[in-house]
């Protein structure tokens, strides 16, 4: 059994935004058995010397299976994949798909992460600083658009992994009009989120926290 460690108290403002729901989704969409061990960020849980053991920068998501135990989103959902199997055999087929987990955290999530963290007030605002932070949106936005001319999902044939992250990256700027010169994109980004599997982690991750779907929607 795969213990997730997420968040079980939080802040309201950041509820349903955080990263154990993109490994509470991957757990789904793959059919692994998991537990959640909920965490209390507000009362300094994480801050404690048992969670420092297994999260060397006091951060969630962390999962534990059977003594194996993991950091770090990205590394998770790959570590995942292969366990349940769905990994390319193929070389190209595999680095395809680690090529673009990477590039949704490393290159289309930088800008769009500091327009929702100004937006939400989690950064200082100022107008010239966020011009320039849409401007670099476009440009990731832009090469993903082209990626998905022809293309149902971002890195093969199938669904996988790195669409987990992509989706959930672009979820960021879903209260945003970031998404409306790029209908391709947005197709994409509906076709993820309508999956049954994001549909039980959102229910549950509501649950855990006390909220209801239609808050953190």
């Amino acid at each position: 059994m795969i213990t997730l460690y997420g968040f079980g108290r939080v802040i309201r403002m950041v509820i349903g935004e955080t990263r154990d729901l993109r490994v509470q989704w991957a757990l789904e969409e793959l059919g692994l058995p998991y537990r959640v061990h909920p965490l209390d960020h507000t009362g300094g849980e994480l801050d404690s010397p048992a969670f420092a053991a297994i999260s060397p920068f006091h951060q969630v998501p962390v999962i534990d299976d059977g003594g194996v135990v993991i950091a770090e989103t990205g590394a998770i959902l790959l570590y995942l994949a292969e366990k349940a199997g769905v990994l390319p055999a193929d070389g190209a087929g595999r680095a395809a798909i680690v090529q673009w987990c990477f590039a949704a955290l490393t290159t289309v999530e930088p800008p769009i992460a500091m327009i929702q963290l100004m937006d939400g007030g989690g950064l200082p605002a100022g107008a010239e600083q966020r011009a320039a932070l849409v401007a670099w949106s476009h440009r990731v936005l832009g090469g993903l658009e082209r990626r998905l001319d022809g293309r149902t999902w971002i890195a093969a044939d199938a669904f996988t992994v790195a669409d987990i992250l992509l989706a959930t990256v672009l979820r960021e700027i879903r209260r945003t009009d970031l998404l409306a010169d790029y209908p391709r994109l947005r197709a994409y980004y509906d076709r993820a989120l309508a999956r049954p599997a994001w549909q039980r982690a959102l229910e549950r991750h509501a649950e855990r926290l006390g909220v209801t779907v239609a808050e953190i929607r």
